[in-house]
Order: structure tokens, then C-alpha cells, then sequence
């Protein structure tokens, strides 16, 4: 999160003073003011805010038809809750490299491919977009859907599309530490109704028919589900952090820039599918081993840290899904499920070299949009 102040608390005092801080209510109706403000900001049909990044991606798999017998290829760079969605819906989670750009590779895609893949997230980390028409391509080719999980690229972009918008469903996330924050919360973003549907009721699955009119126009059957429901005061302050994403992009990506401009002379800077779409919070430091990323880090006088360091965010310490405890009772359990449990792969004994190659000799130096022009030089000076 980067700027929020007496905006959001003169909407989280109205909330308050309303007297109505749950989502369906008669008052101010928040979190239907934002969820509009969200589909004319991004440019899609349906957007359905719930309480995570996580709660929108699981949402957006059972609203998708994943469940048992299926596998998803995700990253091997991204956060735990990437593949955790997938083992919620009742599938397998297969995991792929990433290349020079930090994330999935698509000829990893293709080499992952059985006849049990369905889908694929694509991990915008970072707010460094995906190689969208690639990974576009390949879906196409081989019938599969794409969820964008763009949880750390709020408002991003891929070739002009807001990231989120170019697969069957996207998510978004808004906690502490990503673009635009309501402490927490989450978002599903899609232009296909029954996706829609099926997200709205799994979301919050034992409340959808109790509360207002949340049903109407629905055609798909209800269903058990679980609850990911938001409330007014997250809504509130969001849609006040959704009126300045766009100025926020718009500094952190001049400030990327102008900081890479100087680095660029001395280091090798880190490509990027889409630099005009890059959410501009990290800028990528490439070093020939990390040894030298270590000593560069320690000396840098800026934010920053090793992404190998960054525990959950990569495979390797994706404990539950290494050690395949998909659920505390044996019997729910997907990874024992029949129609998963012959397929599953052994993920203690895969290695993603190229991964931990990268990520362990990268330097991500975080960006300050508010940074002046003289304190970027001042910053790049001390690096040089």
C-alpha cells in the first residue's frame, strides 16, 4: 500500500456512522458502489469483491468447473495460495519454470501439458506482467482456460488489457502489501456469467439466498461453498484506493524508469513482457551469481531484498503441497481422491533449477512512487 489518508477515513467514518457495515443493507451500500467502480475501472462484466486474493482465485476455479481429475499448471515462482486454490477446488497443482521475466515460461507450459490439464494460472509477480499472447496461444491450441492471478498487479497491463481481464477469470488482492490495500480483500474479475455464478454462490454459500437479492437473474443451482463474504468498511476505503491506483501507476512506473535508466549503465536490469503494463513496484537487478547479488544488497541504501529469500513465494517451501496434505481429514483430502491419486506427482523429487537460479542472484529493488527526481539520483549515485 502507498497512499491512503483522510479519504478513506471520512468514508470508513460514514460507513460507521451509517450504522450498516454488512455488505447487503439499505444505507450506503458500499461494496456495490466499489464492485461498479471495478468493472468500469477494468473493463469487465462481473467483479465480485471477497476477502482475499486466495478467496477469489478458489472462487474462480470452482466457478470454472476445476475439481477432481483435473491438473493446473502453476508457477514455481508465486505464493502458496496460487496452488493452495487449486487443491481447494479438488485438483492437482502442476507446477512450471519461469524464465528470464520471472514468470511462467510457456514452453514450461507445454511441457507440463497431460490430458487431465484445464487450466493454467498465470503469475503476474511483481506486477511484471505475463506473456499473455504465449500463454493465450497455448490455451487456444489445447482447449485449456486461463485464471490470471494478478494478486501483485493491481492495475497492471499486458499490451493495452488490464492484467485480470484477458483470461476466462481473473484476481486481484488488496492487503497490506500490494498496490491499493484495504488491509485486506480480494477480487474476481470475469466476463463469463456462469463463472460469475458459481462464484458468487460458492463465495458465500450460506448467506447468498438469506440476504437481499443477491440470486436474482442466477440460473445456476445453489451449492455448499464457504464463506469469503467482504464487508462495507473494506469496501469503503477500496473504493477510494481504486480512485488512485492509476495515479499510483502512473509515479511508480516514471520512478522504475528513471531509476533503471541510471542502473542500466553499470547492471544488467531484468527484462519484461510488457515494460508500458509493468506495475512499476520492483525494479530487477541481475547479477552473475549470488555471492555478488548478496554484496550489492547490503550496500544498495535502498529497499530491497533476494526473492530466493522469500520463503512461501517459491515451490520449495510450499510445505503442504510438498508433503500432499491437501485437507486435515484423510478422506478430504484431494491429493488422496481416486480420481487424483494415481497422477499426483512426486514433488519432492522435482527441481525447478532455473528458478532458484534466477531468483537467487536477482536483486528486487522496491520503488517509492513519491520519490523526487533528486532523490532517485541520489539513490542511483550511492548504487553506482
Amino acid at each position: 500500500m502507498y497512499r491512503i489518508g483522510k479519504e478513506e477515513i471520512e468514508e470508513v467514518t460514514k460507513v460507521i456512522e451509517s450504522k450498516s457495515m454488512f455488505k447487503i443493507n439499505d444505507a450506503l451500500r458500499e461494496t456495490e458502489a466499489c464492485e461498479a467502480s471495478m468493472r468500469a475501472l477494468f473493463g469487465v462484466k462481473r467483479a465480485l469483491l471477497v476477502t482475499s486474493g486466495y478467496g477469489a482465485l478458489a472462487s474462480a476455479l470452482v466457478g470454472m468447473g476445476i475439481g477432481p481429475g483435473d491438473e493446473v499448471i502453476v508457477p514455481a515462482y508465486t505464493y502458496i495460495a496460487t496452488a493452495m486454490a487449486v487443491v481447494a477446488a479438488g485438483a492437482i497443482p502442476v507446477i512450471a519454470d519461469i524464465n528470464e521475466t520471472y514468470t511462467i515460461d510457456p514452453a514450461e507450459i507445454e511441457k507440463k501439458l497431460s490430458p487431465r490439464t484445464r487450466a493454467v494460472i498465470p503469475v503476474h509477480i511483481q506486477g511484471f506482467p505475463c506473456d499473455m499472447d504465449a500463454i493465450s496461444a497455448i490455451a487456444e491450441k489445447h482447449g485449456l482456460m486461463i485464471l490470471e492471478d494478478a494478486c501483485q498487479a493491481d492495475g497492471g497491463s499486458y499490451r493495452g488489457r488490464r492484467l485480470g481481464t484477458i483470461g476466462r477469470a481473473g484476481a486481484l488482492s488488496f492487503n497490506q502489501f500490494k498496490v491499493i490495500s484495504a488491509g485486506e480483500g480480494g477480487a474476481l474479475l470475469t466476463n463469463d456469467d456462469t463463472i460469475y455464478e458459481r462464484a458468487l454462490i460458492y463465495h458465500d454459500a450460506s448467506a447468498i439466498a438469506f440476504f437481499g437479492d443477491q440470486l436474482r437473474d442466477v440460473t445456476e443451482p445453489q451449492f455448499c461453498g464457504t464463506e469469503f463474504r467482504t464487508n462495507e468498511i473494506a469496501a469503503a476505503v477500496l473504493r477510494r484506493q481504486l480512485e488512485k491506483l492509476d495515479g499510483i501507476l502512473e509515479d511508480l512506473r516514471k520512478n522504475k524508469a528513471l531509476l533503471g535508466a541510471r542502473l542500466a549503465a553499470k547492471y544488467e536490469i531484468g527484462p519484461s513482457n510488457d515494460i508500458a503494463g509493468d506495475c512499476g513496484t520492483t525494479l530487477p537487478v541481475v547479477f552473475g551469481s549470488e555471492a555478488e547479488a548478496r554484496a550489492f544488497s547490503r550496500a544498495a541504501g535502498i529497499d530491497n531484498y533476494l526473492p530466493i529469500d522469500t520463503g512461501k513465494h517459491i515451490y520449495n517451501h510450499w510445505t503442504a503441497i510438498l508433503e500432499k496434505r491437501g485437507a486435515f481429514h484423510p478422506l478430504m483430502d484431494p491429493f488422496r481422491f481416486p480420481a487424483n491419486a494415481p497422477y499426483v506427482p512426486d514433488y519432492k523429487a522435482e527441481t525447478y533449477p532455473r528458478t532458484l537460479d534466477l531468483l537467487s542472484r536477482t536483486v528486487f529493488l522496491l520503488v517509492n512512487p513519491d520519490w523526487t527526481a533528486a532523490q532517485i539520483d541520489d539513490l542511483a549515485r550511492n548504487m553506482l
